[in-house]
């Protein structure tokens, strides 16, 4: 095998081409199981088993959806627990399932968690930020549909900073009694009446100016319509010019909204997370609007005038609307760490705590109502994956309730000096694609041989077997103290342009760090 041939990845099978196809038009929905795992395939090495439980949990969402209305509020959610150590794949899973489904997607540690009436972190904060993602995801997507109105009518407002329309002249004079003086500055004059001369016309008094009608002879006409002629032409010309990109420099100023600052008040503590922001937010919807003006360049000024009619074109109740029926129907939490809430039953310290967490995670994973600020969001159809290593515990340590809320339990298998081989060389974002591109960016090269790569992953895999077991993770320190010296020099033209990296440069380069024991357990 060649050093190309080494960095590249594999061809992705037939499902995964047509998994590529289907997202980029947003069928996501409508993947099948084999699908689905096609494409989980193309950045997660192995662990067969968790990717088809994902699958089919994903699929059922889908068939949900088109079960008879009586029924479909009746099919719960199959929860699932991923078990299995450090660094083999359950995060990168869930966040992959979540991008795949184009669904809310919310990722929390448990051990944050503490039991109501303790300081910390409540467990319905987690839903909180579930209904925040999805506003967040849906304004973008609807900032996306109308990014092209948008874009052009800041267009209009910017040609109207940088060539102000003419501001009117008086076309008539105040009148006055002829013969007689100045007026005097502290007189209050009245605008007269407009007079219309032209056949049949009423003849306007002494020192009021005339106003030409349209059966007139047409002068003053011609000159308006000469002069907006020659308006039009010249704001076709910036207009050209600012598309082009030569005005971007040029200064305007820009009226923004001021927001008062609310940081120095004082705000009442509530005992449930998340209610001061959210009392924060009320004030500052309750004051009133200030704008101020600033000078800025006309690319920032295009930003913000482009922000300011997404904001008007955007109808926020439809949006949070949607937003709390995606996460209620289709959510998905990751619950991370869920084996450090375990503890001994009816124990002391930390461990009451523990087990208060359990206690407040059972209503909210079973079916519950939990208050938001955009409303109340019904748990009872959101999918929550739970995962943990369970290493010091086992999933029997949770309450029996708990563990009835997570049906599926899949078990992950730890990683090969095999599946290091490939993790390095076949997923889509791979550890050498990555370090490649990196160096490329500085005009060098960077090529791995295939016994390079052998190499690295025997190393960090019986660093793994030696030290503490973490999982692909420990590619990742490898790779950094391999290529530690290349980066480093790069820049200032030090090092070679052309790095090969085989497995006489991995053992050189590593020989000191792998052999020194302390530095091994300080290090790697």
């Amino acid at each position: 095998m060649t050093p190309k041939e080494t960095l590249e990845a594999p061809a992705a099978p037939e499902a995964g081409r047509q998994v590529e196809e289907r997202s980029e038009e947003g069928w996501a929905d409508e993947l099948t199981p084999k699908q689905i795992v096609a494409e989980l395939d193309r950045y997660i090495i192995g662990q067969k088993e968790a990717k088809k439980a994902v699958a089919i949990a994903l699929r059922n969402r889908w068939r949900r959806q088109r079960v008879p209305d009586d029924l479909r509020d009746e099919i719960l959610p199959n929860n699932l627990i991923l078990i299995g150590p450090t660094g083999v794949g359950k995060t990168e899973i869930a966040r992959r399932l979540a991008r795949l489904a184009g669904a809310p997607f919310v990722k929390v540690e448990a051990s944050k968690f503490t039991e109501v009436g303790y300081v910390g972190r409540d467990v319905e904060s987690m839903i909180r930020d579930l209904v925040e993602t999805s506003v967040n995801l849906v304004r973008a997507e609807r900032e996306e549909d109308l990014e092209e109105q948008a874009v052009a009518a800041a267009e209009e407002r910017l040609l109207d900073l940088l060539f102000p329309a003419p501001k009117p002249e008086p076309r008539r004079r105040s009148p006055r009694t002829p013969g007689a003086g100045p007026t005097s500055t502290t007189d209050v004059v009245e605008p007269p009446s407009v007079f219309i001369a032209g056949p049949g016309g009423v003849r306007p008094p002494e020192g009021v100016d005339v106003v030409w009608g349209a059966e007139d002879d047409g002068r003053a006409g011609e000159d308006t319509a000469d002069q907006e002629e020659r308006r039009n032409r010249t704001r076709e010309k910036l207009r050209a010019l600012l598309r082009d990109g030569k005005l971007e420099e040029r200064m305007v100023d820009v009226e923004v909204q001021h927001s008062p600052n609310l940081e120095g008040m004082m705000i009442p503590m509530g005992g449930v997370d998340g209610v001061d922001h959210n009392f924060t937010e009320m004030l500052q919807d309750m004051l009133p609007k200030r704008t101020k003006k600033r000078s800025v360049r006309v690319s920032e000024a295009r930003r913000i005038l482009i922000q300011e009619e997404l904001d008007r074109l955007i109808d926020m109740d439809e949006v949070v609307n949607e937003a709390l029926d995606r996460a209620e129907e289709t959510g998905i939490v990751f619950l991370d760490e869920i084996d450090k809430v375990t503890g001994e039953r009816g124990g002391a310290g930390p461990d009451v705590s523990r087990e208060g967490v359990q206690r407040d995670l059972l209503p909210v994973v079973e079916g519950s109502n939990v208050q938001t600020k955009y409303g109340l969001v019904r748990t009872d159809h959101i999918l929550f994956i739970a995962a943990g290593a369970f290493h010091v515990s086992k999933p029997s340590d949770l309450l029996p309730e708990l563990q009835g809320r997570f049906p599926i339990r899949v078990e992950l298998q730890p990683l090969e000096e095999q599946d290091f081989v490939r993790i390095l060389t076949e997923p889509r974002n791979a550890l050498i694609q990555q370090y490649t591109a990196l160096v490329e960016a500085e005009g060098a090269k960077l090529r791995f041989t295939d016994d390079g790569v052998r190499e690295v992953a025997r190393i960090a895999f019986e660093l793994n077997e030696r030290m503490e077991n973490i999982g692909a993770r420990r590619l990742q320190t490898v790779m950094t103290s391999l290529l530690e010296s290349v980066l480093y020099e790069l820049p200032d033209g030090a090092a070679e342009t052309d790095v090969v990296v085989d497995r006489e440069y991995v053992l050189r380069t590593l020989a000191s760090l792998v052999e020194d024991e302390d530095l091994r357990r300080y290090i790697l």
